[in-house]
């Protein structure tokens, strides 16, 4: 049995319940074995089908995993120990360019809107049965999915970009099928997919997004899924260009039944186009997030895609919270209506500081990455030692552990509180921490 954590419960929910709680507080580290069915259910006196059950509903959910003759054991990163906790303690007197949050200063004032929002629902107010989009928004996300040209098709609105891609692989996929994601990439998607009980497998990035030959790799492989992010990609600012967006819809055009999910999480704050994906396999679907031009709190975005995929989202969304608020919608439509944000200022703000510490780097011998967005990638040979040693010049920066499956170690720096004397503050810091690997320029 294990050494120091006992495994407690009579039903299959405590059981697993209990298993989550100790890799949750530590008893259980990733890795570790644990006892086989058998073994387990004499343990706690049950019926072996009981732990069974209790393994398999931790499978699904991604505590933990089965390799064969080598019987179960926890994750390595299991879904009860999230990314985001894999951050440095920030002291007070440190600038913190980790946390991936917008400039607030770029951020509109959503008193008029909502307002406005209020103002219509004393005139129309919402009942049950009625659309779960209203029809003026749909019509004005429309017009803009149009003018970027991305596919027609029905839309839906979600509680945020993770609340959309959640929706449409539980729609499409089961348990046990592997998604294509980018490494590195979005830590919070890294994430989502094990607690679905779906595998990850990895496909390196470049500055122009996902490499064709790793994607075609991938679904040869029998990834049932690609998630794609069409800029400003977290955490490395890729965007994928014209002709990297052909290469991929090549790819995809020889795998129809690949599941394409785009993630556009960066409209509202980005200068290059979107080259979308979308439409070049059976089932795909787009979306579109509000949190990053009008604020994280505003808990809503976009989707779109084929008949089918979004039929199964909006159905399974009215059996669970039945639609984003109109309030959220009308507010969102005021925005959009009024030009509350000057899109393409907030787009050079971003590109300026971004572009700024880039290029401070570069100018200190410190490869980087940040063609889009407001993050920049920068490759390092000892992770854990940049960050400590950026925290002890005064600079938070996110470690690369959160983003990466198999690619090498980096670190990630939000531009956001950034000024351009600030670039170069922080490009000094990192230089300093690299050395003496500083002058060597990474790949």
């Amino acid at each position: 049995m294990l050494e120091g954590y006992r495994i407690e419960g009579s039903r299959a929910a405590d059981i697993a319940a209990s298993v989550e709680s100790g890799v949750r507080t530590g008893g259980l580290g990733p890795g570790q074995p644990l006892p086989s069915v058998r073994e387990l259910a004499l343990d706690l006196g049950v019926n072996a089908n009981t732990v069974a059950a209790a393994y398999r509903s931790l499978r699904d959910r991604g505590v933990i995993e089965t390799a064969g003759r080598r019987g179960s054991r926890v994750r390595e990163r299991p879904a009860s120990t999230p990314r985001e906790a894999i951050r440095p303690e920030v002291p007070e007197d440190c600038v913190d360019v980790s946390t991936g949050n917008p400039d607030t200063a770029l951020l509109p004032d959503l008193h008029d809107a909502l307002a406005s929002a209020a103002a219509n629902a004393a005139r129309h107010s919402v009942r049950y049965g009625d659309p779960a989009v209203s029809e003026p928004f749909a019509r004005a996300a429309r017009r803009q999915l149009d003018r970027d040209g991305v596919p027609d098709g029905p839309l839906a609105v979600t509680s945020g970009a993770l609340d959309a891609i959640e929706r449409v692989l539980t729609a499409q996929l089961r348990p046990g099928d592997a998604v294509a994601v980018e490494d590195p990439g979005w830590g919070s998607l890294l994430d989502l997919i094990p607690a679905l009980g779906l595998r990850a497998v990895p496909v390196a990035v470049d500055d122009e997004g996902p490499l064709p030959d790793e994607a075609a790799r991938a679904l040869s492989d029998g990834a049932r899924a690609l998630v794609v992010t069409a800029r400003a990609q977290n955490p490395t600012g890729a965007a994928v260009g014209a002709r990297r967006a052909a290469r991929l819809r090549e790819v995809l055009a020889a795998h129809p039944a690949a599941l394409l999910v785009e993630d556009d999480h960066g409209h509202g704050i980005v200068a290059e186009p979107l080259n979308s994906l979308a439409g070049h396999t059976d089932r795909w679907a787009l979306v579109r997030s509000t949190a990053k031009a009008y604020g994280p709190d505003l808990r809503l975005a976009v989707l779109t895609g084929d008949e089918l995929t979004l039929d199964r989202v909006r159905g399974r969304q009215l059996l669970g919270p039945g639609w984003v608020s109109r309030l959220l919608q009308d507010a969102v439509l005021h925005l959009w209506e009024t030009g509350a944000v000057d899109t393409a200022a907030v787009a050079r703000s971003y590109t300026r500081r971004r572009e700024a510490l880039v290029r401070a780097l570069e100018e200190r011998g410190v490869r980087a990455h940040g063609r889009s967005g407001m993050n920049v990638w920068v490759p390092v040979r000892d992770e854990t030692g940049a960050v400590a040693r950026l925290l002890q010049s005064g600079w938070a920066v996110a470690p690369g552990a959160r983003f990466r499956l198999a690619s090498p170690p980096g670190v990630r720096l939000t531009v956001s509180p950034l000024t351009a004397a600030g670039a170069e503050e922080v490009g000094d810091a990192v230089a300093a921490a690299l050395r003496p690997s500083a002058a060597r320029r990474y790949d």
